[in-house]
C-alpha cells in the first residue's frame, strides 16, 4: 500500500483561493439540489481528519467530495480514500486536483460517479483504489444537507465493513442523531442510526468555513459500528415498528402502534410482552426496546408494515 505523507510535515491543503480558482475553471456555480457548500478553510479539515481517527491503513469513504478539500486531508491521514461525487464536473476534476496536489498519491484514489443512495459494496469494488487493501473501514464526509441522514443510513446499511466515522452535517441533524432517548430531539434518525453504532456529536462548525456559507451552522457527529441489538428480527421489522411509534409521537404506544399491530390491544400486548408501559410514547424507548417490541409482535403474528427509508 502506498504511505500517505509524514504528518510530521502538514502538506497544503486548498485554500480559500484555490477553491475560487478552480470553480472558476469548471465554471461552477453551486447548487443547493447537490447540497455544495465547499469548506475553505484548511484548518478546519485538518480538525475534522484529526476527530475521525483514521489511520494510515484504512480506507476512507468520502461522499461528497466536491472540489477535493476534505479529500486531500484524508489522503494525507489514510492509506486510499474513495470518493463518491453526484457531480460529473467536479467528480471529474478529482483525480487532476489529487495529482496537481498530491503527487504520488494518485494511486490511493478511487472516484465514483454516482447517487450515494445507490452505493453498493460491488459499486465501490469497481473502483476500488490500487491501494486499498479491502472495502472501507470509515466514512468520513461532509454531507448534503438536504440527504443527510437517509445517506447515512444507507452507508451503514449496504457497508458492514465501515466501522467507524465522522460526517458533518446540519447541525440540528447532528443533534438528532445524537440524541439519547428521553431528549426532546430524540426521533427516528436517532433510534435507526442506533440500530448501527453508537452515536456521539463531536464538535460544531461554524459557517464562515464554508463557500458559499450556508445560514446555519454544521454539526460533527462521529459513530463506532456495534452489533445491532438483535438477530431475532430483521432491521426492517424493526424500523417498521421506530416510524409507527413516531408518526403520531404525541399519543401513546398503544395508540401509535395500533396500525402496525392491527388494533390497540394487539398494541398493547405486544408492549407489555416486551416489558414496555402502554402509556409510554416513543420518545422515552431506546432501540433495543424497540427490538423488543418487534420480536413479541412476530411472535403474536404482527406482519407491521414496509418501514419508511
Amino acid at each position: 500500500m502506498v504511505q500517505p505523507f509524514d504528518a510530521a510535515v502538514p502538506a497544503p491543503l486548498l485554500s480559500a483561493a484555490d477553491v475560487r480558482r478552480l470553480a472558476a475553471e469548471l465554471d461552477l456555480r453551486p447548487t443547493k439540489q447537490w447540497g455544495q457548500n465547499f469548506v475553505i478553510d484548511p484548518n478546519t479539515i485538518r480538525r475534522i481528519v484529526a476527530a475521525a481517527e483514521v489511520g494510515p491503513e484504512e480506507h476512507v469513504l468520502e461522499i461528497g467530495p466536491g472540489l477535493g478539500s476534505l479529500t486531500l486531508g484524508l489522503l494525507d491521514a489514510a492509506g486510499a480514500v474513495t470518493a463518491v461525487e453526484i457531480d460529473p464536473v467536479t467528480a471529474a476534476r478529482l483525480p487532476r486536483t489529487v495529482a496537481e496536489h498530491r503527487p504520488g498519491r494518485e494511486s490511493a484514489l478511487g472516484v465514483l460517479h454516482g447517487d450515494a443512495m445507490t452505493i453498493t459494496a460491488q459499486s465501490l469494488d469497481a473502483v476500488r483504489p490500487a491501494a486499498a487493501q479491502g472495502g472501507p473501514t470509515a466514512l468520513v464526509a461532509n454531507l448534503p444537507y438536504n440527504v443527510a441522514v437517509p445517506v447515512l443510513l444507507h452507508a451503514l446499511a449496504e457497508l458492514p465493513e465501515l466501522r467507524h466515522g465522522l460526517v458533518m452535517v446540519q447541525d440540528e441533524v447532528a443533534d438528532r442523531l445524537a440524541a439519547p432517548p428521553g431528549s426532546r430531539t430524540y426521533g427516528v434518525p436517532s433510534a435507526k442510526a442506533a440500530w448501527y453504532a453508537e452515536v456521539r456529536k463531536a464538535g460544531v462548525i461554524g459557517t464562515q468555513v464554508f463557500w458559499p456559507a450556508p445560514r446555519i451552522h454544521s454539526g460533527l457527529v462521529a459513530f463506532t459500528r456495534r452489533e445491532p441489538p438483535t438477530q431475532a428480527v430483521s432491521r426492517a421489522e424493526v424500523f417498521a415498528v421506530v416510524d409507527a411509534a413516531f408518526a403520531q409521537r404525541r399519543k401513546t404506544l398503544r395508540a401509535a402502534l395500533a396500525g402496525w399491530a392491527g388494533s390497540a390491544p394487539a398494541a398493547e400486548e405486544a408492549l407489555r410482552a416486551a416489558g414496555v408501559d402502554p402509556r409510554t410514547r416513543g420518545e422515552a424507548l431506546d432501540i433495543a426496546a424497540f427490538a423488543r417490541i418487534a420480536e413479541h409482535g412476530r411472535a403474536a403474528g404482527i406482519e407491521g408494515t414496509e418501514p419508511r427509508v
